[in-house]
């Protein structure tokens, strides 16, 4: 909507200073020429903004101009305030900022949507971390996030989990990810990803470090997360599922005459892949690979032996 569009031309003037029409078209994903009619709509408003024409020209506002934040929708207040993670702010040694923040938002807010923000935080809690493990200890993060927003190279004994287990990293580190409830942090060279509740030991060094220009930290992360899974299931396997099973990684699903369903698996490993189609019991039956279908009969055998001679040991 124009309105909406208008009030975006505002603040972004207002948060980056002087930006071309070009810019703000490409920013707000329209034509220059809607730009041009949106800034004269704005200056007819009576908002106090410029532009200077030639190649450092562009569109700014007064010095010393500022808006509150009037042309935020009920829905935008909600998000805004759904946004503010307290438990992630607090571990990188922000929570007093983010309340601060908060708190100036809040007041800035037009009387009528002050309600929706309270109500947001009132009603809905991020909590990031699974119910199954405890939260990491991660003593070493604020010095971590503090390299990464000032571009400082840190050396670190860090413990992975091959042999040899605690070694020794100089980390150029480009940016923090909170997956999970569990920090990473991208470093160069590479970059190569590392867990930060597995750093052993920090020394800051003061040695400054050029980030690429190229490097896109959420981009970087979907990349190495699809990579990620590729490694963790290398292979597939074809199996049948009686009606009524379902896998949710199943693939290629064909249902046959009998009522089965023929499907197409992503698995880890063959051992894995045991383990995980015995506890669907009858209701599978593994067609590929071979080494997987041979494997799964050895068992199945072993069982029916065991329990076909139950009564030797039922003391009848």
């Amino acid at each position: 909507m124009k309105s909406s569009r208008l009030v975006s031309i505002l603040l972004l003037l207002q948060t980056r200073g002087r930006m071309t029409a070009a810019q703000l078209a490409d920013e707000l994903e329209v034509s220059i020429r809607t730009v041009y009619r949106d800034v004269e709509a704005l200056s007819a408003a009576g908002v106090p903004l410029y532009g200077d024409a030639g190649h450092a020209g562009g569109y700014r506002l007064v010095d010393g101009y500022r808006t509150r934040l009037t042309g935020l929708t009920a829905d935008e207040a909600e998000a805004l305030f759904l946004a503010g993670a307290p438990g992630p702010a607090a571990q990188l040694g922000l929570g007093s900022v983010l309340a601060a923040a908060q708190l100036k938002v809040r007041a800035a807010l037009p009387q009528e949507l002050r309600p929706h923000a309270d109500r947001i935080s009132g009603r809905f809690h991020l909590d990031a971390p699974g119910w199954y493990a405890d939260a990491d200890e991660t003593p070493f993060l604020p010095a971590v996030a503090d390299a990464v927003w000032n571009s400082r190279v840190l050396h670190v004994l860090y413990r992975r989990w091959r042999e040899p287990t605690d070694v020794e990293r100089r980390l150029e580190p480009y940016g923090l990810v909170l997956k999970a409830g569990r920090w990473y942090v991208v470093a160069g060279p590479g970059p190569r990803t590392y867990r930060v509740d597995q750093i052993l030991r920090l020394d800051g060094t003061g040695e400054e470090f050029t980030r690429p220009d190229d490097f896109h930290l959420a981009a970087h992360w979907s990349a190495y997360q699809r990579d990620f899974h590729d490694r963790l299931r290398p292979g597939e396997a074809v199996v049948r599922l009686a009606p009524g099973v379902i896998l949710d990684r199943a693939v290629d699903h064909r249902t046959e005459a009998d009522g089965w369903t023929r499907v197409t698996v992503p698995i880890e490993s063959v051992d894995h892949a045991h383990a995980e189609f015995l506890r669907l019991g009858a209701g599978v039956e593994v067609l590929e690979p071979p080494e997987l279908r041979a494997k799964m009969a050895r068992t199945v055998a072993e069982l029916a032996e065991r329990y076909g001679n139950s009564g030797a040991h039922s003391g009848d």
